[in-house]
C-alpha cells in the first residue's frame, strides 16, 4: 500500500475539485450524503450516498457539487499502490460501486479521517492498514460479482427493520418475514452483502445511539444501557469496546454542561 498524501471530507453545495494526472495518487471517495457528479475520461457520474469512487493514480477527472444540491463525501488520496494481490488495484480504470458493506467501508474512512487531522502516534501506519482493510472489503465484492438489485432491496429491507426495532432482540426469522425468505436465505444474504452477521449489525446500530446518548443526553452508562436492550451492564460495556475500541465512560466528558 502506498502512503496517505490526504484525506478530507467535503461538505457542501459549493465543491469543485479537478485532479492533476501528474501526480500520480489514487483516489477513494465514498458519498455519505447527498449527491454530486464527477467527469472521468470524459465521462459523468452522478454519484449518490452509498456509492464510491475508485480513481486509479494518471486517469484524469475532476468533480462538482450539482446545483443547489447538498452532499458529503470522505476522499482518501495515496501513493501510487503494490497490488499486493488486491484485484481492486490490477484496475487501470475508475470503478464506480455501490457497496454491500457500506456501513464498514463508512466507519473505516471516518476513522481514517480522524487519524489524518488528530495525527497520534503511528497514525500513518494506521491509516494504511485500515485502508487496505477497505481495499479488501471491495475486492471481495468484486471478485464475487455484482450485487443484484434485487437483493440490495432485501438487504435495505432488512436494515430498515432494524433500524425501528434495534433495541429489542432481531431474529433471522423476523427478517425472514420481512423480505417474504427464509430465515436461513434471509441470515445468510444479510452476510453475504453486508460483510457482517444480523447481531453485528444490530451491536453497531445501538454502538452508533449509544455513543450519541453518552454525549448529548444526562443518562447515567447504566440507564442507556437498559435502554439499548442491554440488561447486563458489563456486557454494554464489552460491547461497547469491542465495536468502539473506547469505553463508554470516554465520551461522557464531552457531554454539555448543565445549569
Amino acid at each position: 500500500m502506498g502512503t496517505p498524501v490526504e484525506v478530507r471530507q467535503v461538505s457542501g453545495v459549493d465543491w469543485y475539485e479537478e485532479a492533476d494526472p501528474e501526480q500520480g495518487t489514487w483516489r477513494l471517495s465514498l458519498v455519505t450524503y447527498g449527491k454530486c457528479v464527477y467527469w472521468v475520461n470524459g465521462d459523468k457520474l452522478i454519484m449518490e450516498k452509498g456509492e464510491l469512487l475508485l480513481i486509479p493514480a494518471g486517469v484524469p477527472y475532476y468533480g462538482k457539487s450539482i446545483p443547489t444540491v447538498t452532499h458529503t463525501q470522505i476522499m482518501v488520496q495515496w501513493t501510487e499502490a503494490v497490488s499486493a494481490g488486491l484485484s481492486v488495484l490490477e484496475r487501470t480504470e475508475a470503478l464506480k460501486h455501490k457497496p454491500g458493506c457500506y456501513e464498514l467501508i463508512h466507519e473505516r474512512l471516518k476513522v481514517i479521517h480522524q487519524q489524518w487531522h488528530e495525527r497520534p502516534s503511528y497514525y500513518v501506519i494506521l491509516i494504511e492498514a485500515l485502508l487496505t482493510e477497505v481495499l479488501i472489503y471491495i475486492s471481495r465484492e468484486l471478485d464475487r460479482g455484482a450485487i443484484t438489485p434485487e437483493k440490495h432491496l432485501h438487504v435495505e429491507r432488512m436494515k430498515s427493520y432494524i433500524e425501528r426495532h434495534y433495541r429489542e432482540k432481531i431474529t433471522k426469522e423476523e427478517l425472514g418475514d420481512a423480505i417474504a425468505k427464509t430465515p436461513n436465505y434471509a441470515a445468510v444474504l444479510f452476510k453475504s452483502v453486508t460483510g457482517q452477521t444480523i447481531s453485528q449489525y444490530v451491536h453497531a446500530q445501538r454502538m452508533k445511539r449509544a455513543a450519541y446518548l453518552l454525549t448529548e443526553s444526562q443518562l447515567t452508562v447504566q440507564e442507556i444501557a437498559e435502554f439499548l436492550g442491554y440488561q447486563d451492564l458489563s456486557y454494554f460495556y464489552r460491547i461497547y469496546r469491542r465495536v468502539t475500541g473506547s469505553a463508554p465512560s470516554d465520551l461522557l466528558q464531552e457531554r454539555p454542561r448543565t445549569i
